[in-house]
């Protein structure tokens, strides 16, 4: 024990000693995160004049770019702020401009022209061009700068980009660009976050925030785990009990408005909303309004008073479900919705003599039988509603019969390549969040998103044709033990890692450089008003 104790003291003496002044990463200056897949940059730069800098787009009353234009016309402006607030520091109100000077100084940036191709959509979708749908290019040369792209949400991440390209200049006297061309698309069409609003609700505002982050990050699926065994905060039009009874309080819930107002806040920002009501497990929050769902369980041959999940053998769970999904449908305009589908506790449906009987009729051979003719009606239920469905892993590995389009989506930590190799070898689309469970904290120290960063989605031993399967993945935030005073930091920035890795080419692997890079989007994050976590150790944000 004592050798241990000096071995120990002697590490910490060693760790002390070999610390040295400054932060442990240098950060990059007007890098960009998600690392493009194709950029040049030179050595070259304009000066940002800020006052007078505005975008010209050749299309007008475009509703999502005019609010995207003052939105980053607002972030370019707060930015500006850092190289007044030093001018004031310094007295200096007006002071010489040193970089007229420097051979690499190419003048003055007032503006962007913005060149959308084509029309104007009103809501982002999962369609087989996505990808090119988020396609854009950049040029900053000396003739001026040009953004464009064939969609709106391919001008929205250009956007993001263009605004990362803006960085304070190491004298703090001036904003600056310098001279790029970037050609730009996502690697993978699905990139999502999953947040949990059962365990602990998350309001509207903290919910905005992330959507915020979540598009500093060229995320684009916001994933909203609605309810859950603890709580049921939607308020639903058909069947009001249901938050009434069920949400923790009535201080605690989602208005008709409040879901509204997300869905527009989010397509502003080209992020789609997929709702998940996940059945027959996870629904003890919904026998509070309305019991009668759920399957009474038993102890020896009575009625123990507890409730298990859905009862799959009534016949008026489906009645109600069809309404209660019906309206799902209508509330959230994109064509998918996520009807979970995992974690089914069989021991209520084997004590109860009723469901026993009916397994008997039906010859369902065991509770995995009888979970995927609950799962088979509820899929069939959702297709004839020109609703597409996605489903946790056990719907797929229970052996329901899902269809092509079903998608599957992976989520064990430690099976998640044998899974996702299964899945895709069946023919099967697929969605991966195995590896990036953001509730799972190793440290809060250094290099804690490192982990997340080095998750390869193809990485599963599986063919080229299994790896067009893949649609993405999600970073998923777990609320159990997160409210809405600290999601912000527990998520960010480690949910840019798997961003990145959803968006950047495969051989974007450069640790080091991404530490940098990953610094500099921190600190950036920071100032637009996300509490980000710091990503790499001791360091600072130089404004």
């Amino acid at each position: 024990m004592v050798l241990l104790r000096c071995a120990l003291l002697i590490v910490l003496i060693r760790a002390a000693l070999s610390s040295k002044p400054g932060p442990q990463v240098l950060s990059t200056d007007g890098e960009v995160w998600p690392k493009p897949q194709k950029q040049e940059k030179f050595d070259q730069y304009y000066v940002v004049d800020a006052q007078l800098f505005e975008f010209q787009p050749d299309v007008r009353n475009c509703q999502i770019l005019d609010k995207a234009f003052l939105r980053y016309q607002r972030i370019i402006q707060d930015d500006n702020q850092a190289v007044e607030n030093h001018a004031n520091s310094l007295n200096r109100v007006h002071y010489e401009a040193t970089w007229i000077r420097d051979p690499f100084f190419v003048g003055y940036l007032k503006g962007l022209n913005v060149s959308l191709k084509g029309h104007c959509e009103l809501y982002p979708s999962k369609e087989v061009d996505l990808l090119q749908k988020e396609r854009y290019r950049i040029e900053i040369n000396q003739t001026g700068a040009w953004l464009e792209s064939n969609t709106v949400w391919g001008i929205l991440r250009g956007l993001e980009t263009f605004s990362q390209m803006v960085y304070l200049a190491q004298d703090e006297e001036s904003l600056r660009m310098n001279l790029t061309s970037i050609t730009d698309e996502a690697r993978f069409s699905h990139r999502g976050l999953l947040i949990d609003t059962s365990r602990h609700f998350i309001p509207v505002k903290v919910l905005c925030t992330m959507l915020d982050a979540m598009a500093y990050n060229k995320l684009n699926v916001f994933h909203w785990h609605i309810v859950d065994d603890q709580s049921f905060p939607y308020v639903s039009k058909r069947f009001p009990k249901l938050s009434e009874k069920g949400a923790y309080s009535q201080n605690h819930i989602y208005s008709v408005s409040d879901v509204q107002y997300i869905i527009d806040y989010a397509r502003d920002r080209g992020i789609r909303v997929i709702p998940e009501f996940d059945t027959p497990g996870h629904t003890r929050s919904w026998g509070l309004a309305y019991p009668e769902l759920l399957t009474q369980c038993y102890t020896g041959t009575k009625k123990n008073g507890l409730l298990g999940p859905i009862d799959p053998t009534n016949q008026s769970s489906y009645t109600f479900l069809k309404e209660l999904f019906k309206e799902i449908i209508e509330v959230f305009p994109d064509r998918y919705i996520h009807l979970g589908g995992d974690e089914v506790p069989f021991e209520c449906w084997q004590s109860n003599p009723t469901i026993q009987e009916f397994m008997k009729e039906h010859k369902l051979v065991d509770y995995k039988a009888l979970e995927s003719y609950y799962v088979q009606h509820l899929l069939d239920m959702v297709t004839a509603m020109n609703s597409t469905p996605i489903v946790w892993e056990e719907v797929f590995n229970n052996g329901v019969n899902i269809s092509k389009d079903t998608i599957v989506h992976v989520w064990y930590p430690s099976r998640w390549e044998k899974t996702l190799y299964n899945v895709t070898d069946a023919g099967q689309w697929a969605l991966l969040s195995g590896c990036w469970y953001l509730d799972i904290v190793n440290s809060y120290g250094d290099g804690d998103w490192l982990k997340y960063y080095r998750c390869e989605p193809t990485n599963f031993n599986g063919t080229h044709q299994q790896a067009e399967l893949i649609l993405g993945g999600e970073a998923c935030m777990w609320a159990e033990a997160v409210n809405q005073y600290n999601i912000i930091q527990r998520v960010w920035p480690r949910a840019s890692a798997a961003a990145e890795r959803l968006w950047s080419p495969a051989d974007v692997r450069d640790e080091a450089e991404a530490k940098r890079r990953l610094e500099e989007h921190t600190c950036r994050m920071n100032r637009r008003g996300i509490h980000a976590q710091p990503p790499n150790g001791p360091g600072f944000c130089r404004h």
